[in-house]
């Protein structure tokens, strides 16, 4: 188990905190693949690079937002 990757080892203030760089840095990455994609002469590897980083960081988003949504039983 790593420390570091375990949310479950983490405050809520610090998975806000992360939260907002992991969605920060996934508007860039979405950015910079439509930036690549208008250029028209864009590596298609790079762009498939960023795309794979893009959902690697919003599986990330969608697990903290989990984590910090509390659950509401009916």
């Amino acid at each position: 188990m790593n420390a570091p990757t375990d949310i479950s080892m983490k405050t809520d203030d610090v998975l806000q905190v992360e939260l907002e760089v992991f969605r920060r840095q996934h508007r860039d990455l979405d950015e910079a693949i439509t930036a690549l994609q208008d250029r028209g002469t864009s590596d298609q590897l790079t762009i498939q690079r960023l795309k794979k980083q893009k959902l690697i960081l919003k599986d990330k988003i969608a697990l903290i937002e989990d984590r910090l949504t509390p659950d509401i039983i009916a």
